[in-house]
């Protein structure tokens, strides 16, 4: 044959099986043989042509509609071997170009090769005697699809007919369908893989002749073919007595009465008593009683009680006892069902019993849902088990545990009981929790014992507690002697910080940056009107933005910096003292000394390493309230948000080590079974002691003018890229050589320097700072002065962020240099010169501001700035977000334009995609940043810092 003919005929899949090499496009019919598995698919063009394949062709006899009437008429086709064939008819079954007979075949496979999947193989014999594996036994929806499947077969799907003498007859679709099932459970299980299969029955190709299993065979194909099925109706109350001496007369746990469903009919179904009876000849037919007996000494096989039933004249009723009746709970009940017979309990029974871990103070403990967290009671914690959710008396526990049997009657119903549940009525007791554990199992719902997790109740002042804690609240009145107009959501979270300190609880206030975090706490002050003062431990630099709000917001209320040289925390009693976390750690004692009616951990970030010098610190110093602030609770990992949470309210989340291997690296490392419940574990635990907002919710997006974020691309100058490749090059030959610690110090090293290379070579030389050496050598020097020429000419205000104080020293010099008013604020810069900096700026007379991001980055009021220019890109979006608060904060009037620059093709491209990814997770965990980059493959860091050129 020419191509062009290969071509025209249909579609090919080249070299490969011969299945895979025959077009989809023929018609198919399948031809049984006597030997089941030596059936064949016989591939043919109903429109006379000759198809193509990998051999030659054969005469296929078929039937073709003629005039009015049909007549034989001889095609050539291509036959194939049933495992030849079965690759092209499962594909064609969903290719549109295939022939709906083909398609047709093709869904038979598919339903072939489930059934086979399923295990639904039963062995007997041809009429000749030889072994042959059948598909079997049928269930109603293997049925359905089978007569599904011989419905939709076209004509030429089954146009070759039957070899019978006399008129002309094509095979009935249903019976050739059901013999092409058959014939695919004869070919697959006789694989070349078994070994020694030569001469064995049911194993080996060559057909096996067995005369003596002729009455095995009839019984087998009569299971298979059988009209009836059974099934096990359960009855736990009629029998009392065994009839039939098995158990010496003993009382009968139940009864499993035989129910005989038809095959061709689902819907009918019979006791059958009442078909030995007769009674359902009509509906079944006269050989009913004969496949009914067949099945159930088929299922005797599966469940050697049921030899009983075959034992009796009429195999209507089997008397169970306990112990039977418990492996119908189980086992039994799985292998009955695999076998096509279902135990079907009565519909009254109640499967619903459940325990749950009840915590509850002991007796005598306040209802209000305060005193027993101030009590250092221990709180009882037991086992209560309930029945549709309606717990049970401890009388009806009592009989619970004193059952020997899978099923008891409770409340005038039959109740299945899992032998665990039995188990937690005897012992019901689990021992005692102190007030923080209890509180912690009441909020996430679930307590562990022993190893298992399990649904925790709480119950009393507990109860009351949790709902307190959980219950929406009411915006809170406004105290007297507040000098500002809070808003509403303000309002709400006064509320919360009012009911967690009043509760003896602290919390965590982690609202965006430009909130007004400061102005509600100088609220929450006023409201609890405590005769002590308030501790207020915060960065150096917003200790004159503290003094200022106190001031302005709260005119009188004494306020003092405990900071210098000369600080004392002599003066007035109540009020505010300001420290900053460097003083503390270091005047801990001293401070631990005085009573404090409320510690305020302000940017509490810089206490997120517990085991830090000034979180240790921080701890030391006792007080009734303790309320964290900052607007990034968490930055890298879960852990951060344990060392808040556990200064605020200590033991809510229990020692560090447990907190981490029960929530924290489920949550982090994303686990695919898990991480859905973990998080939602999580978060019902921490959501009552750290209330969250963001700008963009929408109780506070009015609020606030519109913000514009722009990614400006930058191009590297030919100096730049030159360095850029040099460090690459010689850097990655020596990671490639190192191990260990040491290779992730040249990694974090190389990402380091590649960052500096992309703000500026002088950066990266460490050049001083001299104008004329600066100009035209970066390109991202060369777009701020754009940005800055384009905004100072619109008499604009820009702040300008970097990671590292030499860019902000080359930028501060570089504009000097242009006549540019401009400050420099960084870690270095004295408390009285950032306040004077932030007021000049504030005031218009600096229109930039140069900044180092992590020194000015949390804490300062700049809404005079209408742009954010991030020089370089951190880690952490969070960060960066934090810095651009700085303007876009409560007090802004008019819109923010956030400018990013990112130089192409370089790492920093790469990282800016990441963090756009990062940013996508929302609320969920950060990832540890830098630090990961240094575990990264030599090709993946080596694909991470390649320089990319753009076209």
């Amino acid at each position: 044959m020419s191509t062009g003919t290969a071509e025209a005929a249909g579609r090919t899949d080249g070299p490969g099986p011969p299945g895979d090499r025959v077009p989809v496009r023929l018609a198919s019919v399948y031809l049984p043989a006597p030997l089941p598995r030596e059936g064949r698919i016989a591939f043919w063009d109903p429109d006379g042509g000759l198809p193509p394949g990998p051999g030659g062709t054969e005469e296929l006899t078929v039937v073709r509609r003629h005039g009015a009437g049909v007549r034989r008429r001889q095609v050539p086709a291509l036959t194939l071997p049933l495992a030849e064939a079965l690759p092209l008819l499962v594909r064609a079954r969903r290719d549109p170009a295939a022939h709906p007979a083909t398609a047709c075949w093709g869904a038979a496979a598919l339903h072939a090769l489930r059934l086979v999947a399923r295990g639904r193989l039963l062995p007997g014999l041809t009429p000749s005697g030889h072994d042959a594996w059948r598909a079997g036994p049928l269930e109603p929806d293997d049925i359905a699809h089978l007569r599904a499947v011989a419905a939709a077969l076209p004509p030429e799907g089954h146009a070759v007919p039957l070899p019978d003498p006399g008129p002309l007859r094509l095979p009935e679709p249903e019976a050739l369908v059901r013999s092409f099932l058959d014939a695919i459970a004869d070919t697959l299980p006789r694989t070349p893989a078994a070994p020694h299969t030569a001469g064995r029955p049911f194993a080996a190709l060559e057909p096996v002749a067995l005369p003596q299993a002729h009455a095995w065979a009839a019984e087998v194909a009569a299971g298979m073919d059988a009209g009836v099925r059974i099934s096990l109706r359960l009855d736990l109350s009629a029998y009392d007595v065994f009839d039939n001496g098995a158990s010496g007369g003993a009382r009968a746990a139940g009864a499993a009465i035989v129910q005989v469903h038809s095959l061709a009919d689902p819907t009918l179904v019979a006791d059958a008593a009442a078909l030995w009876a007769g009674e359902a000849d009509a509906a079944f037919g006269p050989r009913a009683r004969v496949d009914a007996a067949l099945a159930v000494r088929r299922a005797a096989r599966v469940w050697p009680p049921l030899e009983r039933l075959a034992e009796q004249d009429v195999p209507d009723v089997l008397a169970l006892s306990e112990e039977e009746l418990g492996e119908l709970l189980g086992v039994a009940a799985s292998r009955l069902a695999a076998a096509g017979v279902a135990v079907h309990w009565p519909r009254d029974l109640a499967r619903d019993l459940t325990a749950a871990a009840v915590v509850r103070p002991a007796p005598g403990s306040a209802t209000d849902g305060t005193g027993f967290f101030e009590s250092e009671d221990l709180l009882q914690f037991r086992w209560q088990l309930a029945l549709g959710g309606d717990p049970l008396s401890e009388s009806e526990m009592d009989a619970l545990a004193e059952a020997h049997r899978p099923v008891v009657r409770l409340r005038d119903r039959w109740v299945l009981v899992d032998p665990a549940l039995v188990r937690k009525a005897r012992t019901r007791e689990l021992g005692l929790l102190d007030p923080v554990d209890a509180l912690s199992a009441a909020l996430t719902g679930t307590v562990d014992v022993d190893g298992e997790s399990v649904e925790a109740v709480p119950v009393g002042a507990l109860a009351a507690l949790r709902d307190r804690l959980t219950a929406g609240l009411r915006p809170a009145d406004p105290p007297a002697g507040l000098a500002a107009t809070l808003r509403d959501y303000q309002l709400r979270g006064l509320a919360w910080l009012d009911l967690m300190t009043s509760l003896g609880l602290g919390g965590c206030l982690a609202d965006d940056m430009g909130l007004g975090k400061t102005v509600t706490l100088i609220a929450l002050h006023l409201k609890r009107a405590r005769p002590e003062p308030t501790l207020v431990v915060c960065p150096a630099s917003l200790l004159g933005n503290w003094q200022r709000e106190i001031t302005r917001f709260a005119p009188g209320v004494p306020v003092r910096r405990f900071h210098g040289q000369d600080r004392t925390l002599d003066g007035p009693p109540g009020g505010f003292v300001l420290t900053t976390y460097g003083t503390m750690r270091s005047a801990a004692a001293q401070l631990a000394g005085r009573p404090w009616g409320m510690i305020v951990a302000d940017e509490a970030q810089h206490v997120k390493n517990p085991y830090s010098a000034t979180a240790k610190a921080l701890r030391t110093i006792p007080a009734p309230a303790r309320v964290a602030l900052t607007g990034t609770p968490v930055e890298n990992n879960l852990s951060e948000l344990w060392a808040l949470l556990d200064w605020t309210t200590p033991g809510l989340l229990g020692p560090l080590k447990s907190f981490r291997a029960r929530h924290a690296r489920a949550v982090e490392n994303g686990v695919a079974d898990d991480n859905g419940a973990a998080v939602d574990r999580l978060a019902r635990l921490v959501r009552p002691f750290l209330l969250r907002r963001k700008k963009s919710d929408p109780g506070i997006v009015p609020e606030l003018p519109p913000k514009t974020e722009t990614d400006h691309p930058v191009p590297l100058t030919r100096e730049q890229a030159a360095l850029y490749e040099a460090v690459v090059r010689e850097s990655m030959l020596a990671i490639e050589t190192a191990e260990g610690i040491a290779r992730r110090g040249l990694v974090l090293k190389l990402l380091g320097a590649l960052k500096q290379i992309c703000d500026h070579p002088a950066l990266y030389l460490k050049e001083d700072a001299r104008p004329d050496r600066l100009a035209a050598r970066s390109g991202k020097l060369a777009l701020l002065d754009e940005l800055l020429d384009t905004l100072l000419a619109e008499d604009g205000s820009a702040l300008v962020f970097t990671q590292y104080v030499g860019m902000a020293r080359l930028v501060t010099a570089h504009l000097s240099a242009r006549a540019v008013p401009v400050d420099l604020l960084h870690g270095g810069t004295p408390v009285p010169e950032r306040e004077r900096m932030v007021d000049r700026f504030q005031n218009g007379e600096t229109p930039v501001l140069v900044l180092s991001l992590k020194a000015a980055g949390t804490g300062l009021n700049l809404t005079r700035a209408g742009h954010v220019i991030h020089f370089d890109r951190w880690w952490n979006p969070a960060v960066e977000e934090q810095a651009t608060d700085r303007a876009y904060r409560i007090g802004q009037t008019q819109p923010v334009q956030v400018h990013r620059l990112v130089t192409e093709g370089t790492v920093e491209d790469r990282i800016a995609e990441m963090l756009a990814a990062k940013r996508a997770l929302a609320d969920a965990v950060l990832g540890s940043g830098e630090a990961a980059l240094t575990e990264l493959t030599d090709r993946e860091l080596s694909d991470l810092v390649s320089l990319r050129r753009t076209p």
